[in-house]
Parts: structure tokens; C-alpha cells; sequence
């Protein structure tokens, strides 16, 4: 995999999605706002779970 997108940069591609949201919900919230391969990579590596929040994500994101 390619280097993990920055936080902003993640959190850029999933503003406005509505939380509690699963990971294929946020990748295809990601992908549907220009999100490129590194983001999406790495959105589709986390957890398949619930997350809560931006915090949440960029908690399993670090965690990749």
C-alpha cells in the first residue's frame, strides 16, 4: 500500500457523512467526493465496524 493519507486529507473526503457510519459506508462516501487510491486503500484496510465519529476513523486509520 501506498502512504496513509494525512487526517485532513481524509477527513476532507468524508465531510458531510453522517454518523454512526460503517467502513463501506465511508468509502463510498469518500469515493463519491474525488477521494484518490490512497485514501480509499486505506478506508477499505480499517475495520469493518460502526464508527462514531471523525475520531474514530482517523483512530483506526493511524492504526493500519
Amino acid at each position: 500500500m501506498s502512504d496513509k493519507p494525512n487526517p485532513i486529507q481524509l477527513q476532507k473526503h468524508l465531510g458531510g457523512i453522517d454518523y454512526p457510519a460503517g467502513r463501506a459506508d465511508l468509502v463510498e462516501h469518500a469515493r463519491s467526493h474525488g477521494a484518490d487510491d490512497d485514501v480509499l486503500s486505506t478506508l477499505e484496510s480499517i475495520p469493518d465496524r460502526t464508527y462514531d465519529g471523525p475520531n474514530a476513523v482517523s483512530q483506526a486509520v493511524s492504526q493500519v
